[in-house]
């Protein structure tokens, strides 16, 4: 008998996501436990405040999530909004990104075209897409907790 498939709260795998996404400088990771769909959070910087399970490297019970780049959620996302919200200014975003500070001058550039709001909405629309596609493609069942009314 197959065991049912773990249920996560989205809040969860929403933070979890972000916390793996952090800072590329540091370690973020995030595990689902795929018995009982606990989150576990670890940082090379610590800070967090439970102890991973000791088997967590080592047992299939733990899946790593991804982090936002891994679900082409960086350059990538920014590039369709650029091609979907301002078409007459994607190769001007696009120059953005081939040098440092890419994310500072796309907002900027958003916020001077009033677009800013809507890039936001279109970011957490998209996340939230990507993560709950990366759950079904992996077995997760997400609990709605967050959704508006």
């Amino acid at each position: 008998m197959r065991p049912s498939p773990p249920r996560v709260p989205f809040s969860e795998l929403s933070f979890a996501l972000e916390f793996a996404s952090a800072d590329a400088l540091v370690d973020h990771l995030a595990y689902v436990d795929l018995h009982d769909g606990t989150v576990h959070c670890w940082s090379s910087e610590g800070g967090t405040d439970e102890a991973l399970p000791g088997d967590i490297e080592t047992s299939d019970r733990y899946l790593l999530l991804p982090d936002k780049r891994d679900l082409d959620l960086g350059r990538e996302l920014a590039l369709a909004f650029a091609d979907e919200a301002l078409p007459d200014a994607y190769q001007t975003i696009a120059g953005f990104f081939r040098k440092k500070g890419a994310y500072r001058r796309f907002k900027d550039f958003l916020d001077g075209n009033g677009m800013l709001e809507l890039w936001y909405a279109f970011e957490e629309r998209e996340t939230e897409h990507a993560l709950r596609r990366w759950c079904a493609e992996n077995g997760i069942e997400v609990e709605d907790d967050t959704r508006k009314a």
